[in-house]
């Protein structure tokens, strides 16, 4: 392989992990904000604690996000240096948006988005594996309704069994009982966001014949997306920690374990059937349904709307730049 082409390579792999760590800032905040705002603990001690289990979730789960990423959205067929680099330019540029005004958006979609607008911009809508997308896309819908669907119900029957509890020992109890359901939830996170990564990675191994044979994830691009991820979230996003963990509403231990239980769940159901979802979704959608449990209007739906427009927006305006960026890079790379 020729010393230039080499090295283009390494450097999209550097740009892929600063993508990966970007997605552990912008999302650390789906990890921590419960923590912090319910009192659990303080600021760097969550940020230690989802750093922790974002790096060890590959013990825990396999690789099937990360094939979905990097065979089942778009065809290996179509990718190229150019195509990466425009996925993964746009939703660096697209979170570095979000974060600056503290609006939690998906960085999953944002890269899948990417992804596909510069497939289409390179080959056309036929570039795109219709089944992988759809399967995305039913994702960003059903994901935070079960999130909140498991977050109102668990709500409710905790309710019902602790009705005789003093709220001191409610409040004491579910405070430790946070430490597990937000390492279940960072698990989640961990398993199912830094396996994006992987894909892209992979793909572009792949494209350019460093992966020969079958399609497979090494593992050394396992590792190295992992310590990104926990790196990212280390430094924490802070902005959006306050927006999710106090924006949308009030939250007591006992709602914090339900959320982050709920959204814990859903991810992994998620990422052992190999869906990449988002886990801002999942968890806002999981706050939203313990802040219903109280009353409709406990809620702040313009925080909520706001949002929610954000997702809406997320995979096209990806799309559209990385489309832009393909048509310039490819007459570069």
């Amino acid at each position: 392989m020729p010393e230039t082409a080499f090295l283009t390579i390494a450097l999209l792999v550097l740009l892929a992990l600063a993508f990966d760590f970007m997605n552990g800032f912008h999302d650390a905040a789906n990890s921590v904000a419960i923590l912090v705002s319910t009192r659990a603990m303080s600021p760097k001690w969550a940020v230690l604690w989802a750093a922790f289990f974002n790096f060890i979730a590959f013990l825990f789960f396999g690789i099937s996000v990360a094939k979905t990423i990097g065979s089942g959205i778009v065809n290996p067929s179509v990718v190229d240096n150019s195509v990466i680099f425009a996925a993964l330019a746009s939703a660096t540029i697209w979170n570095i948006i979000t974060w600056r005004f503290g609006i939690p958006s998906s960085s999953s979609h944002a890269l899948v988005g990417g992804f596909a607008g510069a497939a289409i911009a390179k080959a056309g809508f036929g570039s795109l594996v219709g089944h992988g997308f759809l399967k995305t896309g039913l994702a960003i819908i059903l994901s935070p309704l079960l999130g909140l669907v498991l977050a109102l119900a668990l709500t409710i029957a905790l309710s019902w069994i602790l009705i005789r509890s003093t709220p001191f020992a409610v409040d004491a109890r579910f405070r430790r009982l946070q430490f597990l359901s937000a390492s279940l939830y960072s698990l989640g996170h961990g398993g199912n966001d830094a396996q994006k990564t992987m894909g892209i990675i992979s793909i572009l191994l792949y494209a350019n014949g460093m992966i020969e044979g079958k399609f497979y994830i090494p593992l050394w691009v396992v590792l190295a997306c992992q310590i990104a991820m926990g790196m990212g979230t280390l430094m924490g996003g802070w902005r959006i920690v306050r927006t999710m963990g106090m924006g949308i509403t009030k939250l007591k231990p006992v709602t914090g374990f339900c959320a982050q239980s709920a959204g814990g769940i859903t991810l992994f159901l998620a990422t052992w059937l190999g869906i990449p979802v988002s886990t801002t979704h999942t968890i806002t959608g999981a706050i939203i349904g313990v802040g219903m449990t109280r009353r409709v209007s406990a809620v702040r739906w313009g925080v909520a709307r706001n949002i929610v427009w954000a997702w809406v927006l997320t995979i096209p305006a990806a799309a559209l730049v990385a489309a832009a960026l393909q048509l310039i890079s490819g007459k570069l790379f």
